[in-house]
């Protein structure tokens, strides 16, 4: 059925860098639509990047392309966030999220799909400070 696990999350000042990580099993890694979500304090949910894996473009939403960026490593079956130069706004739970049926698409195609997600997992915490 498949299983994820997300990581990298912690306390960083403004400024810093994080790099989190989701780590898939039980899947077939190639057909995933795969993203992050952050949810900040007080806040709903907020899609924020998506990867198509198989065909490996990539999507970030425009207020966080200069900051972020979605990778993968394929050889780990794992997606990965990079966040470069962290703002206090962007304290939060970020949340994997992934979609099955993918093969042949596009991240913006993903970024549609993965709006449905709701099969959370405990998210991994972001914490900026100053």
């Amino acid at each position: 059925q498949g299983q994820f696990a997300e990581s990298g999350g912690g306390s960083v000042q403004a400024g810093g860098s994080l790099r989190l990580s989701c780590t898939t099993s039980g899947y077939y890694y190639r057909h995933l639509c795969m993203g992050w979500f952050r949810q900040a304090p007080g806040k709903e949910r907020e899609l924020i990047a998506t990867i198509d894996t198989a065909g490996g473009s990539d999507y970030v939403i425009d207020s966080l392309q200069d900051r972020f960026a979605i990778s993968q490593d394929r050889t780990k079956d794992t997606t990965s966030l990079q966040m470069n130069d962290l703002k206090f706004e962007d304290t939060g739970i970020y949340y994997c999220a992934l979609d099955g049926e993918s093969w042949g698409k596009s991240a913006r195609y993903c970024y549609e799909k993965l709006r449905n997600f709701n099969s959370w997992g405990p998210g991994t915490q972001v914490t900026v400070s100053s």
